[in-house]
């Protein structure tokens, strides 16, 4: 695995199309998006106050994306540590494998939307912030 840092994070802005009765967004594989999109899901009901995330993907990418209100994303390599806002809903911000992150700040009624490069599999999780650093620096 290559060295991934919090630089290999990267905010992507898709396309907006605008119109009076209100604005639409495509997000198709493989073309906005650097991957095929596997999976897809959303996060909602966040209560104030409360973080989600704080965990590492081995192989499999993610986009978050904030269609309803915003939220804050912790990243960390292991050596650094970025905080990305997302806030609109035509940007997505790219998460490779080999970051730690944690999603925070929730602001009320937020959904968050995440596009993954590969169905759900335990496996590839690393939940513990002291087994990332010993895989980060193995």
């Amino acid at each position: 695995m290559y060295k991934v840092t919090v630089f290999n994070c990267s905010l992507i802005e898709f396309p907006k199309i605008q119109n009076r009765a209100g604005n639409i967004t495509p997000i198709t594989n493989l073309k906005e998006v650097p991957f095929e999109i596997k999976r897809i899901f959303y996060i909602y009901d966040i209560p104030g106050g409360e973080d989600r995330g704080g965990h590492a993907h081995k192989k499999c990418h993610q986009i978050l994306v904030a269609v309803s209100g915003s939220f804050e994303v912790e990243l960390d390599d292991g050596m650094l540590k970025k905080t990305v806002l997302i806030n609109r809903p035509y940007y997505g911000l790219h998460i490779p494998p080999g970051i730690w992150a944690k999603e925070k700040s929730f602001s009320s009624g937020a959904i968050c939307l995440v596009l993954a490069s590969d169905v759900y599999d335990e496996e590839d999780y690393i939940r513990e912030y002291e087994l990332f650093k010993s895989y980060k620096f193995q």
